[in-house]
């Protein structure tokens, strides 16, 4: 008999192999909260303009010019 005669498999994917049986809308809830957050339009003017706003930081932070 092979050492490995069967594929691994960790707690963790089993875990989620069974949250995602006990609940099928799972995915599709994941994907309305990461659209709600993340997924949006880019206004790239306001990033533009805050890109160009931003002030160079010193090396040394606390060294005051002087």
């Amino acid at each position: 008999m092979p050492l490995f005669w069967k594929p691994y498999r960790s707690d963790v994917t089993d875990f989620i192999a069974t949250l995602k049986q006990r609940d099928p809308q799972l995915e599709e809830r994941q994907r309305q909260g990461r659209a709600l957050l993340w997924d949006r339009p880019q206004d790239r003017q306001a990033a533009a303009e805050q890109r160009d706003a931003r002030v160079p930081q010193q090396p040394y932070v606390y060294q005051t010019k002087g």
